[in-house]
């Protein structure tokens, strides 16, 4: 690892009650499942093997909880970062995908084709999404050069940051090739962030 290179590892926080039931939860919360419990205890005994310095986790409730359980293995420093939060859904926050299509269809369809200017009623762009969470890695690399940080974050933040790091003009919405189970290894040098790889996570048999 170069001295000046900061190192980070993304993954999402692990499935949720509204995860399970398919509901938006954006800046609110749910608890982990026993499933995803048990998937955040694989996820810290298969982390092991790398050498991380600290955890970075989205303040969120459901994050913290998956970095707390993962870091009964890694006993590091944890840090909260609420930059690291999913997009804020507005009044959408709370609702069933499958709820908005119904009743909210032509809304849906316009954001849908507005790309990083997507925006829930109430809520946030992506493009502002990506740019504190951008904005949060780069200040983490700033602060701790040379370090290697786990970050536990949401799925927005993750796919936000892959297709803006790749260059990927196209919207950032829902593709079957991102599953949301990865580590996705990004590097900061020189004030920029460069995604390096994409790991499958190990998954529980009930998540599988």
């Amino acid at each position: 690892m170069s001295a000046g290179r900061t190192t980070f590892g993304l993954i999402r926080h692990a499935r949720t009650v509204w995860n399970r039931e398919r509901r938006i939860q954006g800046w609110s919360d749910s608890p982990l499942t026993p499933e995803g419990e048990r998937q955040a205890e694989l996820w810290g005994a298969h982390l092991q093997a790398t050498p991380w310095t600290l955890i970075l986790a989205s303040d969120t409730g459901r994050a913290q909880a998956t970095a707390r359980i993962i870091n009964r293995r890694l006993d590091l420093p944890l840090h909260l970062e609420p930059r690291l939060r999913e997009l804020d859904w507005g009044r959408w926050t709370g609702r069933t995908v499958r709820q908005l299509l119904g009743e909210e269809p032509d809304v849906v369809a316009a954001q849908e084709r507005a790309g990083w200017d997507f925006q829930p009623p109430g809520g946030e762009t992506r493009r502002a999404q990506l740019d504190r969470s951008r904005r949060a890695l780069l200040d983490a690399a700033a602060e701790r050069p040379g370090s290697a940080i786990l970050v536990v974050t949401h799925e927005g933040v993750i796919k936000s940051l892959a297709y803006f790091l790749k260059g990927d003009s196209t919207p950032p919405t829902e593709r079957p090739e991102h599953h949301v189970y990865r580590l996705y290894r990004i590097s900061a040098a020189g004030g920029e962030l460069e995604l390096d790889g994409v790991e499958e996570l190990p998954m529980c048999a009930e998540e599988s």
